[in-house]
This record gives structure tokens, C-alpha cells and sequence, in this order.
């Protein structure tokens, strides 16, 4: 006879998309989701404004500005697990404490790691336009970058293909 702690329900994979402004978090993470069809969430949208007005005057994010943006992803996480909905949403999650308090009780969410040189996001950042991330700010996201470990159980892409290409490596490693 079954007991209620063995008639657990299991619940949806939530793709926690990482990497540094320009390395093809939405890109990536949005082919996820439609080759997957799930449901996606472009990270920068969680920002308070405060966080976006002080990026377009070209300066960092500190923690402290980092906190009510992690905050609102997780609950976004956290809505989506409730509604037993798999789902895709893009981070830069560049300190291994943001990604651990992303990922705290939430057994549900696999990271993906998008790994690029800084020369590769240096020329796309070149080449987009209206975007709220100013280029300068990229060696910010260097410097504060802490790439994710074997022990936070990432699976690490590099990319160097196309986004096509990437997505489909993403798509057999989380298969695995």
C-alpha cells in the first residue's frame, strides 16, 4: 500500500538560461521554449526600474540592486512550478549566490550555462541597437562573473555555432 509521502507528484523542469549580457540568453532560452513549447521569461523584464535607469547611465548593478530582481524571478519560478508548468527563464546569474538562491528548494530547475569569450559578446554588443545594456558595462559582467561549478550540476554550453546549433546541444545534454 502506497503511502502519501510515496504518491508524490513530480514537478515541471524549469531551464534556468545563464551568462553575461550578450551571450545569447534570449535567444537561446526563446528557441528553447518553442522547440519545447513551454512557457518563457526574458529576465530583464523582472527589473525594477530603478535597476534599468541606473544600467541606461552606465553604471553596474551591485547586490544590492541584484536582490528584488533575483526575488522576482524565483517567484516567477515559483509560479510556474505551481501551475505545473515546465518553463524556460533567462538570468544572467553571474555570482554563484544568485544562482544558489534561485535554485534554493526549487529541485525543479536545471541550469544552463551559455559559456563566451568576452571578445565574441564584445562584437555583438557592438551590433545591437536600442538595447538598455550599454557596451561599457560588459567588463563589469566579467569581473563579476563566477562561472558556474561542477557541484551547482550546470550543464555548460559553449557558444561557439549557431543558435540552432547551440539550442540542439542544450536540448541532448538535458535529455541526458
Amino acid at each position: 500500500m502506497a503511502t502519501e509521502a510515496d504518491t508524490t507528484t513530480a514537478k515541471p523542469m524549469i531551464l534556468l538560461v545563464t551568462g553575461v549580457s550578450g551571450s545569447g540568453k534570449t535567444t537561446i532560452g526563446t528557441l528553447l521554449a518553442d522547440r519545447l513549447g513551454w512557457t518563457y521569461a526574458e529576465a530583464d523584464l523582472f527589473h525594477p526600474e530603478a535597476n534599468m535607469a541606473k544600467m541606461a547611465q552606465r553604471i553596474p548593478l551591485d547586490d544590492a540592486d541584484r536582490g528584488p530582481w533575483l526575488d522576482a524571478i524565483g517567484d516567477w519560478i515559483d509560479a510556474a512550478t505551481e501551475a505545473g508548468t515546465p518553463a524556460v527563464v533567462t538570468c544572467s546569474g553571474l555570482k554563484r549566490a544568485y544562482r544558489d538562491r534561485l535554485r534554493a528548494g526549487r529541485e525543479n530547475v536545471r541550469l544552463v550555462y551559455l559559456d563566451v569569450d568576452q571578445e565574441t559578446v564584445a562584437a555583438r554588443l557592438a551590433e545591437r541597437k536600442e538595447h538598455f545594456f550599454p557596451p561599457e558595462l560588459l567588463a563589469s559582467q566579467f569581473r563579476d562573473l563566477e562561472a558556474p561549478t561542477d557541484g551547482e550540476h550546470v550543464i555548460r554550453v559553449r557558444v561557439d555555432a549557431s543558435p540552432e546549433e547551440v539550442v540542439e546541444r542544450v536540448l541532448h545534454l538535458v535529455s541526458e
